[in-house]
């Protein structure tokens, strides 16, 4: 188990201008990581150190973004200004999860520009709805070569996850302790009686530490 990415949902202006706001301050252009065509959405990716990495997303004129969690959460949090939707853990075998939760995973792909397909399984994205400081999983099955922090440099990384929420809550979600898959990645929990989710993330960079 370990961080995978990052998920930041584009605002009024759109997935492009926001990716290159957040750009602009940690000094590195996003690259466009294609559509989801399971969720109606598509996304922006920046590659960052340690096998993870940053997406900013948003939702399609699409039936299905209605329809799938992923593309509900998405539609709901830009909707309410974007910002941070939150944050994903990489599995290497999902079942597992799927036995804790009492539910089977779901099939997720995205066609990239050039028309590769990525491809893994996800479950977790409806606790993220109702308790978004919980993360959702993921069991990648393309080739680690196609992971999308492949290419990443290591100059720009993910410092620190400010969470509102309880350790502790999200530890039992986890089925481990929160510090797992977050080694590399420290968190700072606050208002643990307030609005759970994504308060800020930091990272570092060629121009020092970054609060987005």
């Amino acid at each position: 188990m370990r961080l995978d990415h990052v998920s930041y949902a584009a605002g009024p202006d759109g997935m492009i201008a926001t990716a290159e706001r957040l750009g602009a301050l940690l000094g590195r252009e996003f690259v466009d990581g294609g559509v989801h065509p399971r969720f109606g959405t598509r996304n922006r990716i920046l590659p960052l150190a340690d096998h993870t990495y940053l997406e900013v997303v948003e939702v399609l004129d699409h039936p299905a973004s209605d329809k799938a969690p992923f593309g509900q959460a998405v539609r709901a949090r830009s909707a309410a200004g974007g910002g941070w939707l939150g944050w994903v853990v990489a599995v290497d075998d999902i079942a597992p999860v799927e036995q804790r939760l009492g539910r089977a995973a779901v099939d997720g792909s995205r066609h990239r520009p050039d028309g590769h397909a990525l491809k893994w399984k996800q479950i977790g994205v409806n606790g993220l709805i109702a308790d978004p400081q919980l993360p959702f999983f993921v069991q990648w099955e393309s080739d680690l070569g196609d992971h999308p922090s492949a290419g990443g440099s290591e100059e720009i990384s993910l410092a620190c996850l400010e969470i509102a929420g309880d350790p502790l809550r999200v530890s039992e979600w986890l089925g481990e302790p929160v510090e797992a898959p977050l080694t590399d990645v420290k968190v700072e929990w606050a208002a643990p009686h307030g609005t759970p989710g994504i308060l800020a993330a930091q990272f570092q960079t060629p121009n020092g530490l970054v609060r987005i």
